[in-house]
């Protein structure tokens, strides 16, 4: 059976990547808005680790299944367009919502977070794009989640500046 025939893919490797990268990326932007904590560094690697390198990796197997390996201009930006489609405001805001939660401030959790992911996702949306075409078209599928993982680790820092900036 081949990766694309199998249901779902739930990897150690991605496991590990997920732990680590989500992690990484979320801490950074701990580091800068001066709310580093423990306990949202472990949250961020369980979330890492089960949430997301379950969903994402299959969701892209999903795009790789649904549109195939054309290379043509229309298949690239359906790839790309599927993509972008994931990581949308919602898909934002369960990630604030997730570090809300891991932080122990639940309390902070709120419509407000909507109004930033909708801003933060609009503002960025340009990065999206050229990032996502680059991992859904240019790098083989085994490698999207890591290479998704080390853009939306990045994005986190951009994420959690959000809230500072679209407030």
């Amino acid at each position: 059976m081949n990766n694309l025939q199998k249901r779902f893919e739930y990897t150690p490797q991605n496991i590990a990547r997920g732990a680590i990268v989500y992690a990484l990326g979320d801490c950074i932007a701990a580091f800068i808005l001066g709310e580093f904590a423990w306990l949202r560094l472990l949250g961020m690697m369980l979330v890492g680790a089960t949430l997301y390198a379950f969903e994402i990796p299959n969701y892209f197997r999903w795009i790789a299944r649904k549109v195939g390996n054309d290379s043509s201009l229309k298949a690239s930006f359906q790839r790309t367009a599927l993509a972008l489609l994931y990581f949308n405001p919602l898909w934002i805001a369960r990630h604030l919502v997730l570090i809300k939660l891991v932080s122990g401030n639940a309390h902070l959790v709120g419509g407000h977070l909507l109004g930033i992911a909708f801003w933060s996702f609009i503002v960025n949306i340009p990065v999206s794009i050229v990032a996502n075409y680059v991992i859904q078209n240019k790098i083989p599928l085994q490698w999207r989640f890591l290479a998704s993982a080390i853009f939306s680790g990045l994005m986190a820092v951009y994420y959690a500046l959000s809230e500072l900036f679209f407030q």
